[in-house]
Parts: structure tokens; C-alpha cells; sequence
């Protein structure tokens, strides 16, 4: 019993020794004003690039599709409550993280539909029409690829410090503060969104999914200086919020995606958007002529009129 006490003790003294190393690391770091920036140093969930059909550096855990679907136009609906709340973690649209996953899946080509990016090409257009632009530009009509679909993204929530084990380590008797220093900083983060993929032209919802990611935040900096080392960086790739969301919407794509590999379409006998199957006495609706014309095809009599 007393070796077993024994190395019980050794074991927090040694977790003792390496919080206060780290700890003692991090405020020399700070005296010295930081160190220098390191290329690829911060990476999420969605992370590399694409080219083409090629991806470079791409998360493992992204799926990927042999055939490519259609084309796609990916829009935020910028009046949001989810989307105003963004600014509060110095985040800014989820566009350009999406459109680079779905890239990289194969599962789709993107094309611009972005406000700014309609802009620019409308402005080159412009200057070819002016005669400005050298002969064999090649900006006229005809060159634009139409969207197959539009997906909508959106968060659910996205909450950081929702939960934390600092309790539990500060409890440990003799590692007093310095375990509340280093356990303030465990905190759990979590974030749910959906993605809905809508097609143009008949304005059907092909597919809903929803994901969700959560992760614990160790961050010895938060809890020696009152705030954590990415705050205000602005960016889905080092912060625990955008790290996070950009987290829960991979899982929401590699939701939808599993799902259209096996898709069926829905339908409606009759076709879609011609009153469907819920009749009504009277109606017009090809529904409706059934639900009047049942009594005679059965033989019965219809009921009688009061």
C-alpha cells in the first residue's frame, strides 16, 4: 500500500513539474514579444488545397467522390442570427473554407456566385465591351457555367467553454494553484451546423444533413493571462471557435455525401408540384379527381347529399 502511495505521489509531482515548466515557458515567451511565424504552422480541420480534381494536404477524414455531382454555387444568408453571432469570435464568412472542402471532396465543382465575385467578372466584361482589352480575349456571352445547385450552410450553435475539468485537477491537494492555472485552461468547445443542397431549377431540396464536433481547448495561456493565445486572430484555422465550426461542417459534408452516394429521388405519383397526394373533396389536384372518382371505380355508391 505505501509503494502504491508512493507512486501515486511521484506521479503528481511530476505533472507538478512539467505545468510549471510549461507555465514558466509560455511567460518567457511573452516577455520576449513571441517568436517567429512558421509556414503551415496552424492547421484545422479543413486545411491544404485543391486543384482541379487534385487535392494537396487535405484532412484524411474528408470524404471523397470518384464522380464528380454537378455543379455548385455555395450562399450564406448574411442576415442570420447565426451569422451576426460570428463576429463576436472575429469570424467571418464560412464560404471560403466550405468551397475549399467541397473541392477537395470531388463531389462537386464550384462555381462564383459571391457578390464580389459576380463584380469582377462583370467588370471585365465591361472592359471587353469598351474595346479596351487586347483581340481574342474571349469575354463574350455564352462563357458563364450555370449552378447546378446552391447549398446553404448554417450553425446551429457554436459555443466555447462549455464545460472544463478544472475542478477536478484543483482538487488534487497539494497542486493548489498551479493545477487551477493549467486546468482553467481545459475547457470543451462544441458546434452543430447543417447543410441543405437545393436544386436550381425545380427548386427541390435534394439533401439535409446535419454534424456537430466537439473538442477540449488546453490552454495554459488562457488561464495565465485571462484570454486565449487566438483570440482576435480572425480566422476557422486557429481559433478554438472557427476550429471547431469548420470541424462540424466536414461532418455535416461527409453526412450529405453518404447520403447521395445511395441517392433516390422522391417522387410523387402524378409529378412534383402538382398538388401532390393529399386530396381534397372537390379539388382540382389530380388527387382530388381521384379521391372523387374512387366510389365509381369501386362499385360503391358515393354518399348521399344532405
Amino acid at each position: 500500500m505505501n509503494s502504491i502511495r508512493a507512486t501515486r505521489a511521484a506521479d503528481l509531482r511530476a505533472v507538478f513539474t512539467r505545468s510549471t515548466l510549461a507555465s514558466a515557458i509560455l511567460l518567457a515567451l511573452a516577455s520576449c514579444g513571441g517568436t517567429m511565424p512558421t509556414m503551415g504552422g496552424s492547421k484545422g480541420t479543413v486545411t491544404g488545397a485543391a486543384g482541379g480534381e487534385t487535392a494537396q494536404g487535405q484532412n484524411t477524414q474528408l470524404t471523397r467522390c470518384d464522380e464528380t455531382l454537378g455543379t455548385l454555387a455555395v450562399e450564406e444568408d448574411s442576415a442570420a442570427p447565426w451569422y451576426v453571432q460570428l463576429r463576436q469570435y472575429n469570424l467571418g464568412s464560412t464560404v471560403p473554407v466550405l468551397r475549399l472542402m467541397i473541392q477537395q471532396s470531388n463531389c462537386f465543382v464550384i462555381v462564383e456566385r459571391s457578390a464580389s465575385g459576380m463584380a469582377a467578372m462583370t467588370q471585365e466584361r465591361a472592359l471587353q465591351q469598351s474595346g479596351e482589352m487586347r483581340g481574342g480575349s474571349n469575354f463574350g456571352k455564352g462563357q458563364m457555367v450555370a449552378a447546378d445547385y446552391t447549398m446553404r450552410p448554417s450553425i446551429q450553435f457554436a459555443q466555447k467553454g462549455t464545460g472544463g475539468i478544472g475542478g477536478a485537477l484543483g482538487g488534487l491537494g497539494f497542486l493548489g494553484a498551479a493545477a487551477g492555472v493549467v486546468a482553467g485552461g481545459l475547457k470543451s468547445n462544441e458546434a452543430a451546423t447543417t447543410l441543405l443542397l437545393i436544386d436550381n431549377r425545380s427548386g427541390v431540396q435534394i439533401s439535409a444533413a446535419e454534424g456537430s464536433a466537439k473538442n477540449y481547448d488546453f490552454n495554459i495561456a488562457g488561464g495565465l493571462f485571462g484570454g486565449g493565445l487566438g483570440a482576435g486572430a480572425g480566422a476557422y484555422s486557429n481559433t478554438p471557435q472557427g476550429k471547431i465550426i469548420t470541424a462540424a461542417f466536414a461532418d455535416s459534408f461527409n453526412q450529405m455525401v453518404g447520403a447521395l452516394k445511395n441517392y433516390k429521388a422522391q417522387t410523387v405519383r402524378g409529378g412534383l408540384g402538382t398538388g401532390g397526394r393529399l386530396g381534397v373533396d372537390g379539388g382540382s389536384t389530380p388527387a382530388s379527381k381521384e379521391l372523387n372518382q374512387a366510389p365509381a371505380a369501386t362499385g360503391a355508391k358515393p354518399p348521399a347529399k344532405k
